[in-house]
């Protein structure tokens, strides 16, 4: 079986616990994978894995990182035989554009292992490399890279697949697909919904669209926080001070906050209380239908305010809370009973972990049943994973949260695994992000010390941005109706919320700044949105409506074409890598590079007044197509693109 290793962003994959990685993408992709075994395991991959023949590889294949990769590998099976097996193509994108578009380095490390001079290794893989349908002469620089640079004809040809499928630009979906679990967002009942679960909220969304849209069957999954002591203690209170509320009267989410809050109080400062609380939870969890009408009503409540935000952001997902899974605990702590892994440590049943040991050395426990019988997160999850892996038969389970959850996870993905409760070809992957901080580098928090709602602050983006329009506008002296305004106000506010977040790299803190992420200039939403409204805006006013692209010749005789065509063609490779990575922060600065190409092209291409009617066509052709892959772009990204602003 091929081993899959370690996922780059992600915590576990396929081939089981402790995994070593192997090949550049840790084997990931389903065009083909790089083995960690013998030398005809790989001369298989290359010369099967894709499916295709070299003649249909390059004209129907949009993906040229992918073709180079394979071509190089091959190239070196020709020069070096069976020692040539397990190398790495070490193919990257070039560091600057008169480098080419690529840069091979596998002659750098591949000379020691052939004990001979690196120029002379890239010499030998040059001879073998058949490139000519991509490429022009490859070119031997410093001490054996090797530099590719696309030729004029293949660009035109990846143009040509990209213009004549104005939905997916070229990009086919995966066959065979995935089925795939995204556990995202994840709010608790009677708790408003923070700062904190905005980054999982929205990277969860945009993973769920980028894997959608490769074809992949995706399970969206809210993983709310709905059962536990904390609802004995809730309902007690209310049955105390407020019993209107748990007999069916609606209630605000804030004030249900409110009576949390007190409850909590009193649950910490009342022994009678705390005693009576918990004999609430006894009822709750033998279904007493009094209490669980109480429980049923207050999740009833916060799931509508929930709702309000995840429309706002037009999030969509199944509701599956830790209460869904409360009849399949008792078979975990049987089954894990049964297989000798849940052993009794004082009172309570402990999953002792491999490789992992307390400070004194001994091996560290991981509680899967308190002493008074009562079950942990740890139960549920593990439960959760069975389900996700029998039942929904999920190959790929992905769990968008904090960092600070990672050995959590790195705890009860183990214990999956040895309990058979996930084979090894399910792949189990942690998705963590870092912190949302303010603009001093500290917690996000309210002037009050507070943590931020999530409601406010987006409420708060919607209003700045709308200032900001109605500003501009008057500076222009131009007059649009109340209903563009408030549209384009929501878009933009939300829209600069979102971005803000996805181009931060994943796994970093970031700092939240209304006044950065609503500016027009720079790696911004509405920076984002300008450009492809202003390309929209060309193309109506020279008529590319009457345009038939996908007959259109693309001319590139200007470096600036030249330049932005070359990276139209990457969206492939960038969708590719986000698949595997899961770090949208890779397509934002895509995104962002390729309105820069499009700006320096359209200062030094007139596009109304070209030299000749075919210049304009293929001018118009490569601004729409500019267009198209900004709209899917900002689809992926859970953004709406304005026609105009």
């Amino acid at each position: 079986m091929a081993c899959l290793g370690f996922v780059p962003g992600g915590f576990l994959v396929k081939g089981g616990l402790g995994s070593a990685s192997c090949g550049r993408t840790g084997g990931v992709f389903k065009g083909w994978r790089v083995r960690c075994s013998a030398a005809s395991s790989l001369k298989e991959d290359i010369r099967e894995g894709m499916g295709m023949n070299d003649s249909k590889e390059a004209s129907d294949s949009i993906d040229v990182r992918e073709i180079l990769d394979r071509r190089i590998s091959e190239a070196m099976l020709r020069a070096f035989g069976d020692s040539a097996a397990d190398a790495d193509p070490m193919l990257t994108a070039a560091t600057k554009e008169e480098f080419g578009d690529y840069q091979c380095n596998a002659a750098m490390s591949f000379a020691k292992k052939m004990k001979q001079k690196p120029r002379d290794v890239a010499a030998k893989i040059v001879e073998e490399l058949q490139i000519a349908d991509l490429c022009t002469e490859p070119q031997i620089a410093g001490p054996g890279f090797i530099n590719l640079t696309l030729s004029t004809e293949f660009i035109q040809s990846k143009l040509r697949l990209m213009l004549n499928d104005k939905d997916r630009l070229g990009i086919e979906k995966k066959n065979p697909p995935q089925r795939i679990v995204v556990d995202f967002s994840s709010p608790n009942v009677a708790k408003e919904m923070h700062v904190g679960h905005l980054r999982s909220t929205i990277i969860g969304e945009s993973i769920c669209r980028l894997l959608e849209f490769l074809g992949h069957e995706v399970i969206r999954l809210n993983h709310i926080g709905d059962w536990g002591t904390q609802f004995g203690m809730l309902i007690l209170y209310l049955k105390q001070v407020a019993p209107e509320v748990i007999k069916g009267e609606e209630v605000d989410l804030g004030d249900l906050v409110a009576f949390y809050k007190k409850a909590k109080v009193k649950f910490d400062e009342n022994d009678e209380f705390k005693s009576n609380a918990r004999k609430e939870v006894v009822e709750l969890q033998a279904e007493n239908e009094e209490s669980m009408a109480a429980w049923r009503h207050l999740c009833e409540q916060s799931r509508k305010e929930f709702k309000k935000i995840y429309d706002e952001l037009d999030i969509t997902f199944e509701e599956r809370g830790e209460s869904f899974y409360n009849p399949y605990l008792k078979d975990v702590i049987t089954s894990l009973q049964e297989q000798g892994l849940a052993v009794e440590d004082g009172g309570a049943q402990v999953v002792f972990l491999d490789g992992i040991a307390n400070r004194d050395g001994s091996s560290q426990g991981l509680i899967v049943q308190k002493s008074d019988g009562g079950f942990m997160y740890s139960t549920t999850d593990l439960a959760a994973m069975r389900y996700r892996a029998d039942v929904d038969r999920a190959e790929r389970i992905l769990y968008v949260t904090d960092v600070g959850q990672a050995f959590h996870f790195e705890q009860v993905f183990q214990v999956a695994r040895r309990a058979g409760f996930v084979s090894d070809t399910v792949s189990l992957e942690h998705v963590p992000f870092g912190l949302v901080l303010g603009e001093d580098g500290k917690k996000f928090k309210t002037r009050s010390g507070a943590t931020v709602k999530l409601k406010d602050l987006l409420d708060e983006a919607v209003s700045r941005a709308e200032a900001d329009i109605v500003a501009r506008l008057k500076a222009e002296d131009r007059e649009e109706s109340e209903e563009f305004i408030r549209s384009s106000s929501r878009k933009v506010g939300l829209s600069a919320v979102v971005y803000a977040d996805l181009k931060t790299t994943r796994t970093s803190n970031y700092r939240f700044s209304f006044d950065k992420m609503l500016a027009l200039q720079g790696n911004t939403a509405p920076y984002m949105l300008y450009a492809y409204a202003r390309i929209q805006g060309i193309n109506r006013k020279v008529g590319s409506e009457d345009l038939d692209l996908p007959s259109v010749d693309v001319v590139l005789d200007d470096i600036s074409e030249k330049s932005l065509a070359r990276h139209l063609i990457r969206l492939p490779r960038i969708l590719a890598e986000l698949e595997v990575e899961l770090k949208p922060h890779t397509l934002c600065d895509y995104i962002f590079e390729l309105s820069q190409k499009f700006n320096q092209f359209y200062e030094r291409c007139s596009i109304a007044n070209a030299e000749s009617e075919e210049l304009k066509r293929s001018r118009l052709a490569l601004a729409q197509l500019t267009a198209r892959v900004l709209k899917l772009s900002l689809h992926l990204l859970d953004i709406k693109p304005l026609e105009r602003l």
